[in-house]
């Protein structure tokens, strides 16, 4: 696989500085661009953008528990390596199920930053030294987020606006599709999490988000 250039997509610009410069001088990455919230990230991917790799923070000022990373997944079609400071196992293990290609501490020296992106540019999935999967980790937030991260990009925000409180016409009008359309995603979304309601589904969802994730490990 070939990995020339990155989309970092972090709030923070000091780090995003440094990430870059790590990733040009240690994973032969001969491009990086930066994004502060997911909502940038997405639009420079739909406008065409095409990154080899996307390398994302799970704490984002637009972002709720794992949403991110299963919409982000979804838009890129490309790999996309966490780099987070939250380090739990079972955070961990959330992500993989949800999409992420590796998994790197934000506090890894530059060495693990080179080795993450060789795992990946050889087809691999990264995991940090001292990650241990748990039989059945998650519970049900493991399946919620197996579920979810089998939507669409266009259901997965489709069901952020549900989980919004937002109508149908509402969501026709912000997407600018039919209202029909959107009902006809509302029903596939539906399908896909076994669910019969909204209201379900916006349980579903909620599952996903880091608070119930981190509830889970206590």
């Amino acid at each position: 696989m070939d990995l020339t250039s990155a989309l970092i997509v972090d709030d923070h610009p000091l780090f995003c500085d440094a990430l870059a410069m790590t990733l040009q001088a240690v994973a032969s990455i001969d491009t990086v661009e930066t994004a502060g919230r997911l909502a940038d990230a997405l639009a420079r991917l739909e406008a065409g953008a095409g990154p080899d790799l996307v390398v994302l923070d799970l704490n984002l000022p637009d972002v709720e528990g794992l949403d991110g990373l299963i919409r982000i997944a979804k838009a890129a079609s490309v790999p996309v390596m966490v780099v987070s400071s939250m380090t739990d196992d079972r955070l961990i293990g959330a992500a993989l199920r949800a999409g992420a290609a590796g998994y790197v501490p934000k506090h890894s020296a530059r060495d693990v930053f080179r080795a993450a992106v060789d795992t990946i540019r050889a087809g691999g999935t990264f995991v940090p030294d001292g990650y241990v999967p748990h039989d059945g980790e998650g519970g049900d937030t493991a399946d919620a987020t197996e579920r979810l991260a089998t939507l669409t990009a266009q259901q997965a925000r489709i069901l952020e606006l549900v989980c919004a409180g937002k109508l149908n016409k509402q969501i026709a009008f912000d997407l600018s599709i039919a209202e029909t359309t959107v009902k006809a995603h509302v029903t596939a979304i539906m399908r896909k999490l076994g669910v019969q309601s909204r209201t379900q589904a916006v349980l579903i969802a909620k599952q996903a988000s880091f608070a119930s994730v981190l509830q889970d490990m206590r």
